[in-house]
């Protein structure tokens, strides 16, 4: 008898599972960043809070560190399909929609209080729909970097003791910009070698916020740390257009909310952190140089403010008047 009926039961269980197999959906969440990090730590908490407030629908899986390609790549595997959200920096956005990319202008944001008022007003909003109407994604998360310091082998206090450096840039046009206004040489160089590059010589600098100057190492390969705050740095949360249409209103609505707060949480402790580091370098016996960030400043307002610029100037001057 029991052998007559196993065959039967097999097959209701059978039944019974194969719905729960075909309800889950699994998305692929691509970034360039460490796993120590806040903004991975956070995309896991994001995860594990879809899957719950989803009942188990949507699972999210986290690809740290590159490991599903540079951030240009993963850029363009949103609409490749093969990832269905990213991090990714403003200057990167700025290739689809350019005037995206004034937020990663150097000195376009006088500290950090000004970011927030950016991030959490109007002229932001008009930015991420711009990027959605030419791309076709949906940006559902901003997140704060940090502020980008320069790290050298060489001290510099001032525009000039930067001429001629080789000074490793991200691979997107806009972050050339300092550097040519200070007369050094952008070199672009993929995230996951910049230590490499640094260690052998390749470039003589580097230039990135101090949480990540700290959990990349680059202090181990820099004598000096520069406190230039010349790009107050930000990453955007982007879920795929073909992903984001399949979710209906009440999942897009879960989505939008878990990932703007964990783009929130990811915030609080980068300015949490930048706060702690300074002291931090200093006790590791790293030299960390506080310049006048006027000259600067000088140094880079003809390239914020030409015709030439990514992003038109009424924008600058609209971003400038945000209290």
């Amino acid at each position: 008898m029991k052998r007559r009926h196993f065959p039967l039961v097999a097959i209701v269980l059978a039944l019974f599972c194969v719905p729960v197999a075909q309800g889950q959906t699994k998305l692929k969440w691509a970034h360039v960043y460490e796993t120590s990090e806040p903004y991975h730590q956070e995309a896991l908490w994001a995860a594990e809070e879809i899957k719950k407030r989803t009942n188990g629908r949507y699972q999210v899986d986290v690809f740290p560190a590159s490991t599903l390609g540079k951030e240009t790549d993963i850029n363009q595997a949103l609409s490749l399909g093969t990832v269905d959200i990213i991090y990714t920096g403003m200057a990167f956005a700025g290739r689809v929609y350019p005037p995206m990319s004034i937020a990663s202008g150097p000195f376009i944001f006088r500290d950090y209080n000004h970011w927030q008022a950016f991030r959490n007003g109007p002229v932001f909003r008009e930015l991420a729909k711009g990027y959605e109407d030419k791309s076709g994604h949906k940006i559902v998360g901003y997140t704060y970097y940090g502020q980008r310091h320069l790290t050298a082998n060489k001290l510099v206090t001032k525009p000039e003791d930067m001429k001629g450096m080789k000074l490793r840039v991200p691979d997107a046009p806009l972050f050339v910009m300092f550097p040519r206004a200070v007369g050094a040489n952008p070199t672009p160089i993929a995230f996951a070698e910049v230590y490499l590059a640094l260690q052998n010589g390749t470039v003589d600098a580097q230039e990135n916020p101090l949480p990540t100057i700290d959990a990349k190492k680059f202090y181990e390969v820099q004598k000096y740390i520069i406190l230039t705050g010349h790009i107050t740095e930000s990453l955007v949360t982007i879920v795929a257009g073909d992903t984001w249409k399949k979710l209906s209103d009440a999942d897009k609505k879960i989505f939008s909310d878990v990932l703007w707060e964990a783009s929130t949480r990811a915030t609080n402790e980068i300015v949490d952190a930048e706060t702690k580091l300074v002291g931090d370098f200093e006790k590791r016996g790293k030299t960390v140089v506080r310049v006048d960030r006027g000259p600067f400043i000088q140094a880079v307002q003809k390239a914020v403010t030409a015709p030439d610029a990514p992003w038109p100037k009424d924008l600058y001057e609209r971003v400038q008047a945000i209290k």
